[in-house]
């Protein structure tokens, strides 16, 4: 007789979803998760707050996609994809995070209404794919590229933070904001090395008291008796302990037979600390900036010879002060005539809020730059970095590939049903947009697509009147490459999930028995 009980092939413990169990979980995770965050979506978008349950209780008010989406924890393997893709377009352009996930979003919605009509899912790929295809062409076709023309690029780089900043905290001030961000990236003169653009973040004041500084600013003192200005600055940049100066006799076992003798070993301890300050000063040095602790001793040795010193200077700060001022981080003294000290002009105090700090001006990178950001609270300096970080890094994806196309530039539709689809999940994003600000999506995007099938591919929402409008007109400009990889991500991400028709969960890992509980 057989027996109809089913084979046992996963270790006890590990589950399976299939076929329609696991694409619907698929479908409901990764919908889910692009519903948490297309209210923030547009220029009249929501924000979030975020609050972390531990020790720290910390709470972050925030629209930007990747933030919330990296903030929250997921299980569904679905929803992880498309956490991953805003985190993706995040690093490879640095806007767009929202926009990538809800199209992915919208795209498997459309695939859930297809495959529930018996459409298989990789028929439904391959149109997509086709319609993808198209969506590029049209991208590439309706791209403007004013990079040979200095003062139209200019505009075009305005009109794109603009447009970036129009969605989040900054808008209030996007002018401002704008053409700061442009000023900062225009400094950098094509290398789009955005670790020479510092962001000081200072409470107090308002939003629009924040301003683009020249130079460096560290937010560090100098130590006592020390020289608080020094012009022609010949700068030293270590990473060395500089806190041997006092014997640490706690902790340690010292057998002596007098304490005479601890005192002759902090002696001999001081020496050593001598020797070491004498190396430092014998590199010609005026300033010296450690990564690390300084303590008296050695301040006081600096100070008798005239030379700044600087402790604690975190590791990010000497990091960027080594490329601003042209130095090289050193931890050990022995060839002081083939270090690289660092220069610039001037360094001096200056006064932010109630705060001192460090200016360095005429530093050897003439790009480098310090916006100073002041804000009442924490949480509005937070969002404002976040926001003022978006719009640098689509301002120098768009140095490094000068090609930009108008908001609201999408695909037409085509006969394939997957192809519609695709069309639908596109309409999506300016429905959201219309919804977030309280209009009328759906009269609003049936008028868009009757003026792009005449042709006038500039057209778009204007969210300010809640009307149709023409974008080169309102200046609403957005660079090709972000809104081409948000294209590319989503398509890929909603691809990927669409193609799983089963879901294996490992069993979980079994707790050895501990030896000491025998």
């Amino acid at each position: 007789m057989v027996s109809l009980n089913p084979v046992q092939i996963f270790s006890r413990g590990a589950e399976e979803e299939k076929a329609e169990t696991a694409r619907l979980s698929s479908f409901v995770g990764a919908i889910a998760i692009g519903d948490l965050v297309k209210s923030t979506l547009g220029p009249k978008g929501m924000d979030k707050i975020l609050q972390s349950m531990g020790r720290s209780d910390k709470i972050e008010v925030t629209n930007d996609g990747a933030t919330i989406l990296r903030s929250i924890g997921v299980d569904n393997p679905a929803a992880k994809v498309l956490v991953d893709i805003s985190k993706t377009q995040d690093d490879e352009v640095g806007d767009g995070t929202t926009s990538v996930v809800v199209l992915a979003c919208e795209l498997l919605r459309e695939a859930e209404g297809l495959v529930a009509k018996r459409i298989h899912p990789q028929t439904i790929i391959a149109g997509w794919r086709l319609a993808t295809d198209e969506a590029r062409k049209a991208l590439v076709n309706f791209a403007r590229d004013h990079g040979s023309d200095p003062t139209k690029f200019r505009q075009d780089l305005i009109n794109i933070a603009r447009t970036t900043i129009s969605s989040k905290i900054l808008t209030q001030h996007k002018e401002m904001f704008a053409e700061l961000a442009v000023k900062a990236v225009l400094r950098l003169k094509g290398s789009g090395n955005l670790d020479a653009i510092q962001i000081i973040k200072k409470l107090g004041g308002g939003l629009r008291d924040s301003y683009l500084d020249e130079g460096f600013l560290l937010d560090k003192k100098i130590g006592v008796n020390q020289p608080k200005r020094i012009e022609k600055a010949k700068i030293l940049i270590a990473n060395t302990p500089m806190d041997t100066d006092k014997i640490k006799v706690f902790g340690s076992k010292v057998k002596v037979d007098a304490v005479s003798k601890v005192a002759e070993i902090e002696l001999a301890e001081k020496e050593k600390m001598k020797d070491k300050v004498a190396k430092i000063l014998s590199h010609g040095c005026n300033v010296f900036i450690n990564r690390q602790l300084i303590y008296n001793y050695p301040e006081q040795l600096f100070a008798d010879s005239g030379v700044m010193a600087i402790e604690h200077a975190d590791f990010e700060g000497v990091e960027r002060l080594a490329l601003v001022t042209g130095g090289e981080i050193y931890s050990t003294f022995d060839s002081p005539q083939t270090a690289k000290l660092g220069e610039c002009d001037l360094i001096e105090e200056v006064m932010i809020g109630e705060d001192r700090l460090l200016k360095f001006s005429g530093v050897k990178m003439g790009e480098a730059c310090t916006v100073v950001l002041r804000g009442a609270t924490q949480q509005i300096l937070d969002e404002a970095e976040r926001s003022l970080h978006d719009a640098l890094c689509v301002l120098t994806q768009t140095v490094k590939e000068t090609k930009t196309v108008y908001g609201g530039a999408k695909t037409p539709g085509k006969e394939a049903v997957a192809m519609e689809s695709f069309a639908k999940a596109l309409r999506m994003i300016p429905a959201i947009i219309s919804d977030n600000g309280g209009y009328d999506s759906a009269q609003l995007v049936s008028e868009l697509r009757a003026i792009h099938t005449e042709g006038k591919q500039t057209y778009g929402i204007d969210m300010e009147r809640g009307e149709t409008g023409d974008m080169e007109k309102l200046g609403i400009t957005e660079s090709f490459q972000v809104k081409r990889q948000v294209l590319l991500s989503a398509s890929e991400a909603a691809e990927m999930i669409l193609r799983v028709d089963n879901i294996v969960r490992a069993a979980p890992r079994q707790r050895q028995p501990d030896m000491r509980d025998h």
